[in-house]
């Protein structure tokens, strides 16, 4: 079962092929495969992504030279 990366609520619908909506934070997630993309809904509809704040890309490890 999903649940929301944001609140963490099983309340999710599903309102496209790969499309769903959180109704306990009302953000919309796309999934595609493995990856997931999260979006607010602003005022006038459009999408602003968010995935910057749940989807960090992951530093490169730090080498140590001895």
């Amino acid at each position: 079962m999903m649940r929301c990366p944001n609140c963490n609520s099983k309340d999710i619908g599903k309102i496209g092929s790969h499309q769903f909506y959180c109704w306990g934070c009302f953000i919309e997630l796309t999934v595609n495969g493995e990856k997931m993309s999260v979006f607010q809904v602003e005022e006038d509809g459009t999408l602003s992504s968010l995935d910057d704040l749940f989807f960090e890309e992951q530093p490169f490890p730090q080498i140590q030279a001895n």
